[in-house]
């Protein structure tokens, strides 16, 4: 049975059907609830290097709160992009699925499997 963990809003349909895919292959999976529970910098770092991704495109660049926060400026750095995902979870891209020492991002669902 492999470990999973995946950051989970249950609002969300596609982080909905990807837990649901996790639950039909048998994982043994911890649910992160990431808009109840605070992400650290540390594990959102250690995700986007699992995931080989710069900080935006972990983002969700289409949330109000990214044109607010001015998100879009390409001259933000890396560490000010990691802090607007803490201090705003709403903005980090769902679901997210860890396992094996991987990363992946449940969009579609089907592409989690890759790393189970």
């Amino acid at each position: 049975m492999t470990n999973v963990s995946i950051y989970h809003n249950p609002r969300c349909s596609k982080s909905r059907q990807t837990l649901a895919l996790l639950e039909e292959h048998n994982c043994n999976i911890e649910v992160i609830e990431y808009l109840k529970v605070p992400v650290s910098q540390a594990a959102l770092e250690d995700i986007l290097s699992k995931l080989n991704v710069e900080p935006r495109a972990m983002m969700r660049t289409k949330e109000t709160e990214y044109k607010e926060q001015g998100l879009g400026d390409l001259s933000l750095t890396d560490a000010q992009l990691i802090k607007a995902m803490i201090d705003t979870p709403k903005l980090i891209e769902r679901p997210i699925v860890l396992a094996n020492n991987k990363a992946a991002i449940g969009r579609p669902p089907e592409s989690v499997l890759a790393i189970l």
